[in-house]
C-alpha cells in the first residue's frame, strides 16, 4: 500500500488493563474493532495482545486522511465508548497514542 496524495495516517495505541480487568478490556476492544473497520476512510484496524503480557494490547490503525481519523474519533459511538474505556485501562488514552506518518526514500 502506498501513501495517498495527502499521506495516510497510522495510529498505534498501546493500552494496559487495570489489574483484574484484563479479560474485560480484551472483550471491549474485540467489540470495538468491527465498527471501527467500517468507518469511512479506514484502511486497517487491527487489535493485538502483547505476547507474554496478558492485559497489554496494541491497536494498529490506518486512515486515508487525518480528517477520516478525526471523524472516527468524533463519532457519537466513540464518545460513548471513552468513559467505558477509561474504567478498564491503566492511565489515559492519550498516553498510549502514537501518530505515524509514512515516508519512502527516493529511488
Amino acid at each position: 500500500m502506498t501513501a495517498t496524495p495527502a499521506g495516510y495516517v497510522t495510529v498505534v495505541w498501546d493500552a494496559k488493563a487495570k489489574a483484574g480487568r484484563e479479560a474485560d478490556l480484551k472483550a471491549f476492544i474485540t467489540a470495538a474493532v468491527t465498527p471501527s473497520r467500517n468507518d469511512p476512510g479506514n484502511i486497517d484496524y487491527e487489535a493485538h495482545e502483547v505476547e507474554g503480557r496478558p492485559g497489554e494490547f496494541v491497536i494498529y490503525e490506518r486512515w486515508v486522511t487525518r480528517a477520516h481519523l478525526d471523524a472516527h474519533l468524533a463519532a457519537p459511538r466513540m464518545q460513548e465508548l471513552v468513559p467505558q474505556m477509561l474504567e478498564l485501562i491503566d492511565g489515559s488514552i492519550e498516553d498510549g497514542i502514537r501518530l505515524l506518518r509514512p515516508f519512502r526514500p527516493a529511488h
